[in-house]
């Protein structure tokens, strides 16, 4: 197993690239089912759940060649409806061929899809939304299949602003009969690129960046070429960095407009930023001031960075609050962090951090792949030897974290345990 030993205590200086957005790949490559064509998507970031989902695609008959972030996906003899057991379990993305499977092969055979242990995660909505557009559904133990002769176009209301049931319901309804309508959708910015994809297919959206989505089905679509966005989220998690252990940085690559909630809090902790097209410059003079953070659906605060933030807060001047609203299981990195020096109390969903500099190094363990980026921000920030374990879960995301911080001037290596 691989181990991430960090140095603490290294100013971070310098310039790098941000990889391709995890979040907005693998609906992407998902919707590439949608069509019997080729698709190239380009600036694909080389993580482990591209792995993943590539490897399903290749086992429902995709042909795939992945080189120098450049994917080219031929679906033209797709002829395989089930997801084996195994790979579905390995991240919970495999839920998204549900929509895409119906559409184009009427038919798919999934289970419950596994990922990160960072709290319940029910695909109800998914399902419930696929019923209504026509799918016939049977649920035994883990397993899911899922059967329809023709999809139909529905109004849907969800109860929750579901990234994942938002996008699902997205593809499915670009073949299927008639108007979808999508009430309470999901704002993420990867929604939005979705919905460019989709339309570059020859689909037809309406109310793309708004909670009320109208797919016009049954699209022609066709052969397309489109260009994965820069990853918020380890923009996010770099710029943590900084702020944990001062310096200065320029981060290139990067879909500045969809950050505003972190780069706010970024100010509000005392980092000084310069915004450019595509790029940030963010530097830190000193420690975080404290803050007050509470996640949620896009536009508010990404639960995707808590763990980052809490990291962060930890070496603050004084006592931060941070509320999670999404993931209730977020918070086990708390436990990692406390071993790392940090002073967190976990009350009902909120955790109360008092800062303090430096951490001191540890060993901990990662077990979900924000976590164990935050343990990273936190061992760069402690005094001596930090071993992170648990690298599995952090590759699922970053393409070489140890790459992007050395490059920075921080002191980390990756070494088999």
């Amino acid at each position: 197993m691989s181990v991430i030993h960090i140095q603490g205590l290294k100013s971070l200086h310098g310039g790098i690239p941000i990889q391709g957005s995890k979040n907005a790949v693998l609906p992407l490559m998902a919707a590439a089912l949608l069509h019997s064509g080729t698709i190239v998507l380009r600036n694909v970031p080389e993580i482990q759940d591209v792995f993943c989902m590539l490897g399903i695609l290749k086992s429902l008959g995709c042909h795939c060649i992945f080189k120098e972030h450049d994917l080219i996906i031929d679906t033209r003899n797709l002829d395989q409806a089930s997801i084996c057991h195994e790979q579905g379990k390995k991240m919970r993305s495999s839920v998204m061929l549900l929509g895409p499977l119906l559409g184009r092969l009427h038919k798919v055979e999934t289970c419950f899809p596994g990922g990160c242990s960072i709290g319940k995660r029910p695909i109800d909505l998914h399902l419930s939304a696929l019923e209504k557009m026509g799918a016939r559904i049977e649920v035994k133990g883990e397993h899911v299949t899922a059967y329809s002769h023709k999809l139909h176009g529905a109004d849907i209301r969800l109860a929750f602003p579901s990234v994942g049931a938002t996008e699902n319901i997205l593809m499915a309804a670009v073949t299927a009969e008639g108007v979808t309508r999508i009430y309470g959708a999901a704002r993420e910015p990867e929604i939005g690129t979705l919905c460019q994809f989709l339309s570059a297919m020859g689909a037809r959206i309406e109310g793309t960046g708004s909670s009320f989505l109208t797919v016009y089905g049954e699209a022609s679509l066709k052969d397309t070429t489109f260009v994965v966005p820069g990853d918020r989220i380890v923009a996010g998690t770099y710029l943590g960095a900084v702020m944990a252990v001062g310096g200065d940085i320029c981060l290139s690559g990067v879909p500045v407009d969809h950050m505003e909630g972190t780069l706010q809090m970024a100010r509000e902790a005392g980092c000084e930023l310069c915004l450019k097209q595509n790029q940030i410059q963010a530097r830190m003079k000193q420690r975080p001031l404290p803050f007050k953070l509470i996640t949620g659906p896009y536009p508010e605060f990404s639960t995707d960075l808590q763990s980052v933030m809490l990291a962060v807060a930890s070496v603050a001047q004084g006592e931060s609050c941070i509320q999670e609203n999404v993931f209730e299981g977020r918070f086990a990195t708390a436990q990692e962090l406390n071993k790392l020096g940090a002073h967190i109390i976990i009350e009902e969903g909120t955790a109360l951090v008092t800062g303090g500099f430096p951490l001191r190094g540890s060993t901990v363990q990662a077990w979900d792949l924000r976590g164990g980026a935050a343990l990273v921000v936190a061992g760069l920030a402690a005094d001596g030897e930090s071993r992170i374990h648990g690298y599995s879960y952090i590759s699922r995301g970053y393409e070489d974290i140890c790459r992007d911080l050395k490059a920075l001037g921080a002191s980390l290596s990756l070494e088999e345990d």
